[in-house]
């Protein structure tokens, strides 16, 4: 990220970090639901996160998969340390956060691949749209941090209603 001759950020800096925060969702939110996370707790206090989100007006299978962001690494983790991976050592820093990721799950008891195939898909298309589109992988670190806000920060509620209806899209 860098400044231009005025001291200001360029906007197509800003466009390529909101834009890094749309490919890092459709990553991590697809891998996800491709993996099933919305459909039940899976590890341990996931469960609980999910019901506990239903019972303030969000959605169980939406709140389970949050319960998944939380409890273990799952794509959302793996793609965020992806990018920090692809940032400080190229692709072999990626596959080193994959690796990373591989042990957090089993650290967790979490039987799935989730976080693993987040870790290694992100890894490929971070370092694509950094060599060839002009992106750099600190945008990505950016906009993963802005796509977890919108799932786990802004509301629970409603952000487990729309994890809810992709996974009903899905099913």
């Amino acid at each position: 990220m860098g400044l231009d001759m005025a001291g200001e950020i360029p906007y197509t800096e800003i466009f390529h970090i909101f834009a890094a925060a749309v490919v890092c969702f459709v990553i991590y939110v697809s891998i996800d639901l491709l993996f099933r996370l919305p459909e039940k707790g899976g590890v341990r206090g996931a469960d609980a996160i999910g019901k506990s989100i239903e019972s303030a007006g969000g959605d169980l299978n939406g709140g389970f998969m949050m319960g998944n962001i939380v409890c273990s690494p799952d794509a959302s983790a793996g793609t965020l340390l992806a990018a920090c991976g692809v940032y400080t050592f190229g692709i072999a820093g990626g596959l080193v956060a994959a690796v990373l990721v591989f042990i957090g799950n089993r650290i967790c008891y979490d039987k799935g691949y989730a976080g693993t195939t987040g870790a290694i898909v992100a890894t490929f298309v971070i370092y694509a749209l950094s060599e060839y589109a002009g992106f750099s992988p600190e945008q990505f670190i950016a906009g993963m941090v802005i796509a977890i806000l919108v799932i786990q920060g802004i509301s629970q509620k409603y952000a487990s209603r729309l994890l809810g209806a992709l996974w009903r899209i899905r099913s």
